[in-house]
């Protein structure tokens, strides 16, 4: 782990930049006391995969094996003659 006092912070940003992008942590001291940590962020992770709701299995857990009418609209329809 790497110090750095605010002055060097201030006139030397760069170097500071360079020990990060390293991957080292630098402590910043004030007045011989710690007073920040700069660390590199953590690896990124894989992305979760997103998984679909299973819509079957959860309509079958609702209504069970009981068949529900088809489209009232659509049979309605059929009955009138155009």
């Amino acid at each position: 782990m790497k110090t750095a006092n605010v002055r060097q912070l201030r006139h030397a940003f760069g170097d500071v930049m360079d020990w990060i992008t390293e991957g080292q942590q630098v402590e910043i001291i004030k007045k011989g006391k710690v007073i920040a940590l700069l660390s590199p962020p953590p690896k990124p992770t894989a992305p979760q995969k997103f998984k679909l709701p299973d819509f079957a299995a959860r309509r079958k857990r609702i209504f069970g094996d009981r068949v529900l009418p088809g489209n009232i609209v659509a049979e309605e329809r059929e009955s009138y003659e155009w």
